[in-house]
């Protein structure tokens, strides 16, 4: 199933595709949640429910897919978990120690504010030029777990969505810490939809994922090549916290980013940006200026 979010009357919807068009959620299935860890933390009974309420569906509650406003897949995510340097040739380019690197994976957090949906616009902020495109998967949590083994992490896992991980590298490289630059306002694109895990390879292993500036490629790798993979993230990550439905992992991007080019490549107003993640879908942002 793929579940997006769209505006309706100035609020986040829930649809589901079915083909070549959409089904509003909350006109077919009104006594579900309306947004998407809730109806995560549902179970297997919600999303069923959720199933056959979009085989089902007719009249006001299909519309069609083009024209939508699109907002972030999961607009309120109690956590946004990144991994950073998480492919080998992206750390080498980024001049990283990687037997370091591969030791232990450097985690970091992302705000909601940062967040925003296929088609709207990534901004680049009054503070700095120097805004840069990192293709990633997002792996979605579908219930909640502690201390969770790699050999039962997969079981935790809802589904998989698409994020570029807008990174303003001058402030992200002021400390040691990341914060800074990998959380200024609507700079992380989002979706465009979360699609689950039964259609996607067990731990989304060995889907190509791509970056598109303007057209050019730009990241060209595969997630299979990741250091840390999902359930190995997920056991490490639940070690230190406990993850909840709803919860998103970012999972790091590969090597081609444009802070390692010379001369350096950003991301400028009128410019498009497209995260490719093979199955999964492409993600698709204009860049403006604040």
């Amino acid at each position: 199933m793929r579940i997006l979010a769209f505006d309706k009357s100035g609020n986040p919807t829930l649809g589901v595709r079915r083909g070549d068009e959409v089904v509003d959620l909350s006109v077919a299935a009104p006594d579900l949640p309306g947004d998407l860890p809730a109806l995560l933390a549902g179970g297997d009974d919600a999303m069923a429910r959720a199933k056959s309420a979009v085989d089902g569906a007719s009249g006001d509650a299909v519309r069609s897919a083009e024209g939508l406003a699109y907002h972030p897949t999961i607009w309120n995510p109690g956590k946004i978990i990144c991994v950073g340097l998480n492919y080998a040739a992206h750390a080498a380019e980024a001049q990283s120690d990687t037997s370091t690197v591969q030791d232990y994976p450097s985690l970091f957090l992302r705000v909601t504010t940062t967040l925003v949906g296929h088609e709207q616009a990534l901004v680049v902020p009054k503070a700095s030029s120097n805004l840069d495109y990192e293709a990633e998967m997002v792996a979605v949590i579908g219930k909640s777990g502690s201390s969770v083994s790699k050999a039962d992490a997969l079981e935790y896992v809802a589904g998989y969505s698409v994020f570029n991980e807008g990174s303003v590298r001058d402030y992200q490289f002021k400390s040691s810490q990341w914060t800074s630059g990998k959380n200024f306002d609507a700079t992380g694109g989002f979706g465009p939809d979360f699609v689950s895990a039964d259609e996607v390879p067990a731990g989304g292993k060995g889907l190509r994922i791509q970056t598109r500036l303007n057209g050019e490629t730009m990241q060209d790798a595969n997630t299979a090549t990741m250091i840390f993979d999902i359930p190995t993230l997920i056991e490490i990550i639940t070690e230190v916290m406990t993850l909840h439905p709803g919860d998103v992992i970012v999972t790091g991007t590969p090597e081609g980013v444009g802070f390692a080019r010379t001369p350096p490549v950003w991301m400028k107003p009128g410019d498009v940006c497209e995260i490719d993640l093979e199955g999964v879908g492409v993600l698709r942002n204009t860049i403006a200026g604040s």
